[in-house]
């Protein structure tokens, strides 16, 4: 299924029947992935008296309740709802859904106890001036990302000023394969949300951050087209599916 986009006078081709999914699922196990301290998920059928939602127990659909945190248990895109006083959802500050977007492989840099994502870093490895999204893929890339538990592990995270520098090159939508883009342990200061979301001088209402993505070693870094998917959820953050389309 070949479709060609048409976008700021450029025309790109993508194979829609070849998507490149980027998220990671959410499974009721402790093997799931997780951060800040919470148990994991969990996935269990609605029980009313004897009544169990469940077919192999007798019901005649399986009707389960779903427990989770959006912000620890999976793939998530946030808005800057995630930082204020005042209510902002992310299913009214994303209204668009696809977008140029650049792969980069960065290796994070040691720095006393922590290991960080410099302006440098970003950079370097940049090679788009009209990409509206930047994923970062962390160096080394190893497949268990997908099932980590990331509490009191200190984490690499971005610098405040790489955060500033992404955002002044008005990347709408940052995607990055860690739990945040924050140190694990700040005490609240939440440098690198406030300077992408230009917050609180001039907010960046429709800017988001996608966090606990996979990106696997098949896909090179490059430009593709991002399709951002979310969960309608009235919420300062939604579950998310990020798709990879290659560009021909």
């Amino acid at each position: 299924m070949i479709t060609t986009i048409e976008h700021n006078k450029t025309s790109y081709t993508i194979d829609l029947s070849k998507p490149l999914d980027i998220s990671i699922p959410l499974r009721a196990s402790k093997e799931n992935i997780n951060a800040w301290y919470i148990d994991e998920p969990k996935i269990e059928p609605v029980t009313n008296g004897d009544w169990i939602g469940k077919v192999s127990k007798g019901a005649s659909t399986n009707f389960n309740t779903i427990t989770f945190n959006p912000h620890s248990h999976g793939t998530h895109t946030e808005c800057v709802g995630h930082i204020t006083t005042e209510f902002h959802s992310i299913n009214q500050a994303l209204q668009h859904f696809f977008y140029i977007v650049e792969v980069i492989s960065v290796t994070p840099k040691k720095q006393e106890e922590d290991y960080v994502i410099t302006k440098d870093c970003i950079k370097n490895m940049i090679t788009s001036s009209t990409s509206e999204a930047l994923i970062i893929r962390t160096i080394p890339n190893v497949k268990d990302k997908q099932n980590r538990q990331y509490s009191n592990t200190n984490w690499p995270y971005l610098t405040k000023e790489a955060a500033a520098y992404i955002s002044k090159l008005n990347i709408e939508h940052l995607l990055i394969d860690l739990p945040s883009v924050d140190k694990e342990k700040d005490d609240g200061k939440l440098l690198a949300h406030k300077a992408f979301w230009n917050y609180p001088s001039a907010p960046r209402y429709h800017a988001t951050i996608t966090e606990m993505i996979y990106v696997n070693d098949i896909i090179s870094d490059g430009l593709y087209i991002l399709n951002l998917q979310i969960a309608s959820f009235e919420n300062d953050a939604s579950p998310s599916k990020p798709i990879l389309y290659k560009i021909l």
